[in-house]
């Protein structure tokens, strides 16, 4: 009989570097046994219980070795099965090989026989007919990418999209048999052309209709295998690499949903202000003075001169007053807040309105107006309202009137249902860091979202401490210490709306630049609305993403913008 081959379960090698020899053993029987089948092999073991170094090999025990040689044999029945399924595997490869090189000789040519096909965008329905197995209907052609396509015995079905809508396609016959058809990928841009036809009973699709093709060509080909789109993005795939691969999520029914709705909601507020007699006007993105505070000023070289991207654009608003009426503007705004909550942008489309010779219940009214005039526009739109049941299928036009609730009132509330004021600027242990809140208190994010939660309702969030609030806000003649502002909550977002009255007298204004240590001298245009004229009025802001989270129950803003940009993304 051969030589035995040697296991030392203590200086032993379980690797290319042992051969099984006394100078160069295995570590255990089992892998021995792989190397060296039992069938034609013997074994000699040192035990790792021979602490002495000196010990001698030793035949293995009849209970050791039938041990090991269960374990191999089972070992050995998943490789022989593994084997059979690469042999399997190849010659399926080798089979769908020679079926793409037999495809690669099918020619598709259009049959001009067949009538001149007409032109069509997915969602359109006006000059065409559907017809039915016996009755030919109005032949179209269609261009747009495959969302989704599967296979069904003999017939390939394909969803196309467009943009504008989408449409079911039937491939049969020899379209299904070409080398394009076999290989064709998800977001493969295509030409099809063919008949229109009415559903089989009981089937569904887009607009009730099908397209049953006779003629296709591709266009641009879509990568696929590793760099498939779906292996690019993935519903539940890590944020950050959704957001690197942005464009091509935008791609997916939510987001271009989404982006829909936006667009209609511009439409809508841009009605709302048409029908409310508000002129829309462009201010400058880049400016030299601040509305919100210097500490989320986006600062930057003008020329040899110091700018800011605008945080607001309420101070120009309001010079447009005494010449223009009420006016309203649809711009970005930049805030360089460090904030990664899920509301916070550093880019956002500010919806910002300024009314003249109005009073704060003015101000309400005509918030609580323009925000349930736009909710109803898009709803009467059929295919807006579409988009929006299917982000949001719970969703139902908010109540009128709005629930009013005053700061103080709602400092109450906080503290009766046991919301403390969180302090984020303590130590975690520190005692004073959660506490009731107090009259002063800035309401955090966290706590005036779980109140909105619990009211589940719309609020004006009214008469704000004098503190708290930008210096232009008009105190409350009834209560000096508050101020006639406004913010506007909605459930699961939050603030979407922040407003005021504005400081119209001049004395006030300038006590109030000195107030929070603001140099006067750059405002001048601003101050001069109060020497030329001054007039009682007020104005808001509104996030435009905010409103998208709330109307398409987005649980983030980021999810409501194009491309978002936040702490530390800029890209794509």
């Amino acid at each position: 009989m051969a030589e035995p081959y040697y296991v030392d379960e203590v200086a032993g090698r379980d690797d290319d570097s042992a051969v099984g020899t006394p100078t160069a053993p295995y570590q255990t029987l089992l892998f021995a046994m792989k190397m060296h089948p039992p069938e034609s092999s013997s074994y000699l073991v040192k035990k790792a219980s021979a602490a002495d170094e000196a010990a001698e090999y030793k035949n293995v025990s009849d209970t050791a070795l039938k041990k090991a040689k269960k374990i191999y044999e089972g070992w050995k029945r998943k490789q022989d099965k593994s084997s059979d399924l690469e042999i399997k595997a190849r010659e399926e490869e080798m089979r769908r090989l020679a079926i793409l090189e037999e495809a690669k000789k099918v020619v598709l040519d259009e049959d001009s026989s067949l009538p001149a096909a007409k032109r069509i965008r997915l969602d359109e329905t006006e000059g065409v007919t559907l017809g039915t197995a016996d009755k030919p209907g109005t032949r179209v052609k269609v261009l747009g990418r495959v969302h989704r396509s599967r296979t069904q015995k003999e017939v390939m079905f394909i969803t196309l999209k467009d943009g504008y809508g989408q449409m079911q396609v039937v491939f049969g016959g020899q379209l299904i048999k070409t080398y394009a058809a076999m290989t064709l990928t998800l977001e493969t841009s295509i030409e099809i052309k063919g008949q229109l036809r009415e559903l089989p009973p009981k089937a569904s699709a887009p607009l009730n209709r099908e397209l049953h093709a006779d003629y296709f060509r591709i266009i641009g080909a879509a990568a696929g295998d590793k760099e498939a789109i779906t292996n690019k993005v993935q519903a539940d795939g890590d944020n950050q690499t959704l957001l690197d691969q942005r464009h091509l999520v935008l791609r997916g029914d939510n987001a271009s949903n989404v982006m829909k709705v936006r667009a209609a909601v511009l439409r809508a507020f841009r009605q709302a202000y048409l029908e409310t007699r508000c002129l829309e006007v462009a201010p400058p993105s880049m400016v030299q003075t601040q509305v919100e505070g210097g500490a989320t000023l986006f600062g930057f070289k003008y020329y040899d001169q110091e700018a800011y991207l605008t945080q607001s654009s309420q101070l120009y608003l309001e010079t447009c007053l005494p010449s223009m009426g009420d006016v309203f503007c649809i711009c970005p705004s930049f805030r360089a807040e460090r904030s990664l909550t899920r509301r916070h942008l550093a880019e956002y489309m500010h919806i910002e309105a300024e009314l003249d010779f109005i009073t704060f219940d003015d101000l309400l009214s005509h918030l609580e107006h323009v925000i349930c005039r736009v909710v109803d526009l898009i709803l009467a739109d059929p295919v807006t309202a579409a988009y929006v049941k299917d982000l949001n299928s719970k969703f139902q036009p908010p109540s009128r009137p709005f629930k009013r609730m005053k700061y103080a009132d709602a400092i109450e509330w906080l503290n009766e249902h046991k919301i403390d004021f969180d302090d984020d600027e303590l130590p975690e242990d520190d005692p004073q860091r959660k506490r009731p809140h107090r009259f002063g208190d800035d309401i955090a994010e966290a706590a005036e979202r779980k109140m909105t939660d619990i009211l589940n309702v719309p609020i004006f969030l009214t008469h704000f401490p004098a503190e708290i609030k930008a210096f232009y806000m008009s105190r409350d003649p009834a209560d000096r210490r508050v101020t006639e502002s406004v913010d506007v909550l909605m459930p699961n977002v939050g603030e979407i709306v922040g407003g005021s009255m504005r400081i119209s007298d001049y004395d006030e204004l300038m006590a109030a630049y000195k107030r929070v240590e603001i140099d006067a001298t750059p405002y001048y245009w601003y101050t001069d609305q109060r020497k030329y004229g001054t007039s009682p009025h007020g104005g808001y802001g509104l996030g435009l993403e905010r409103f998208l989270a709330w109307l398409c129950d987005r649980h983030t803003v980021r999810d409501c913008v194009l491309y978002p940009r936040f702490v530390n993304r800029c890209t794509p």
